[in-house]
């Protein structure tokens, strides 16, 4: 279904939006001037202003219907208004071909939230910031109001820290196997263990680098944070001299917090854990992803259920009074029964933070050409459901959300927790409120500074990090040059 751009340049939205609402379309846009060919599926979205009014006209064209929708405004330059127009007209054209009302409604982008955050921080009230998600964009009443939950948790944990602080994001893109759903650019270590001596030199290097220009510019962190990959991958020694190296390079004394994605049990053991525990890291993320066998199988995982209950014990024994565990609703061979016997199992355990994503077909990903044995959208909605109503029961509340393309059903991902266990990082880097210094692979360094955010993309892939070092210093350069502008 190709996208078709008239009068405006509003591509970003009005991409995500056809996404989300026609998820299971193959979905592009047009380059300029590009006329349609006959026959084919599209969706044409045009902007023309007169006198005293401002005209979108949208026409889509799907499976041999066409249907055409036009709203108008009084004439304004505001861009946020126009986009809104935009958006509406195209949510209204949409809904024609469509079985029920998204519960996203109008709303795009990865970042659903950003928009309640932005109301409360001018000073509006919850009410009036639910109202414009339900009356201007459509939202559900029900993901209104996991909007405005999130939206509140990530003013509290604002107010924890100011813009002169950063976060630091420590990427390890290294995993002992792939996943069946992984779209991300990693590297298995079954075959590539001498890459990741190389890559953890190179990283260091650029810690002791990057040290000396936060040092100079006077900046503190708060918040710290290993993903990747899986950066537990890396053996005690390997973790220890990363963790020691950052310890030098970065004063870490005024953290909020430190976490590390422990994610595959299997990449974790009582030793490395009190490691990481005595080297300054606080919270600890383990991630199941199902807690079925079978199906942990059929995703590509190495590791049992029983050794993620092992690996938790072990975290608690070592001292980590924060952790995370993820779940995944839509894997391959799962069910709704075997979804919620997960979710009651890691209820067990008890973690502080319990993550619920929903499968996303990512392109990159060996899932997204053999989609076999996946469940089907109705069944997804079930234990997407089946979730809220239990962590809500058992005490649990949002706190930050994301959406993403290709996801299933259009859901999102949640996180949850117990009241006063925010991950705060996770909310500084979703809500892009904070400056974000990444390190290593796979991650991007962001500049939030007088409301616009520049961005640094760092290589994805190991072997591109290591062939880079000066431009990685370049960009660092560039980074905190425009930092103390």
């Amino acid at each position: 279904m190709k996208l078709y751009l008239r009068g405006h340049d509003c591509r970003y939205a009005m991409e995500q939006l056809q996404l989300s609402l026609f998820p299971g379309e193959p979905s592009s846009v047009a380059e300029p001037g590009e006329l349609p060919a006959p026959g084919e599926d599209l969706a044409i979205s045009q902007l023309s202003a007169g006198r005293q009014w401002l005209t979108a006209v949208t026409a889509i064209t799907l499976h041999g219907q066409t249907h055409r929708v036009a709203r108008r405004i009084p004439l304004t330059d505001d861009e946020r208004l126009r986009r809104r127009l935009l958006q509406g007209c195209y949510y209204d054209c949409a809904l024609r071909f469509l079985p029920q009302a998204p519960a996203w409604g109008a709303l795009s982008g990865v970042r659903p939230t950003k928009l309640v955050t932005a109301a409360l921080l001018e000073g509006r009230s919850r009410d009036e910031a639910g109202r414009e998600l339900r009356q201007v964009y459509r939202v559900s009443p029900q993901r209104a109001e996991l909007a405005l939950d999130c939206g509140e948790a990530s003013v509290r944990a604002l107010a924890r820290t100011t813009p002169e602080e950063l976060s630091v994001y420590v990427g390890i893109p290294f995993c002992p196997t792939r996943c069946v759903y992984c779209s991300f650019i990693s590297r298995s270590c079954e075959h590539e263990r001498h890459t990741l001596g190389q890559y953890l030199q190179a990283l260091l290097d650029e810690i002791d680098y990057t040290g000396r220009l936060l040092r100079r510019s006077g900046r503190r962190i708060s918040t710290v944070y290993f993903g990747g990959g899986t950066p537990t991958t890396l053996d005690a020694g390997q973790m220890e001299q990363l963790m020691a190296a950052l310890e030098r390079a970065f004063d870490l004394s005024h953290r909020l917090e430190y976490t590390i994605e422990g994610g595959r049990p299997d990449t974790l053991s009582a030793e490395k854990l009190r490691l990481m525990r005595r080297m300054g890291a606080d919270r600890m993320s383990i991630n199941p992803q199902s807690m079925n066998d079978h199906v942990l199988t059929l995703a590509g995982r190495q590791h049992t259920a029983a050794m993620v209950e092992q690996a938790v014990a072990q975290a608690r024994e070592a001292g980590f009074a924060e952790l995370n565990m993820d779940l995944i609703a839509g894997l391959p061979g799962d069910s709704f029964d075997s979804f919620a016997q997960s979710l009651e199992r890691v209820l067990a355990l008890r973690p502080e933070n319990i993550t619920v994503h929903t499968l996303a077909l990512k392109k990159a990903a060996a899932l997204y050409e053999r989609r076999e044995g996946l469940p089907p959208v109705e069944t997804v909605a079930q234990m997407v459901g089946w979730a809220w109503q239990t962590l809500r029961r058992q005490g649990y509340v949002p706190y930050y959300l994301y959406r993403q393309k290709y996801m299933s059903g259009s859901f999102e991902n949640i996180g949850w927790c117990i009241p006063g266990h925010e991950c705060l990082y996770n909310i500084y880097m979703m809500e892009e409120q904070q400056s974000i210094l990444a390190l290593g692979g796979g991650g991007i360094t962001k500049l939030v500074k007088d409301g616009r955010i520049e961005r640094w993309n760092g290589p994805k892939d190991p072997l591109q990090y290591l062939s880079r070092p000066e431009e990685l210093r370049r960009k660092k350069d560039e980074f905190f040059a425009a930092l103390g502008r």
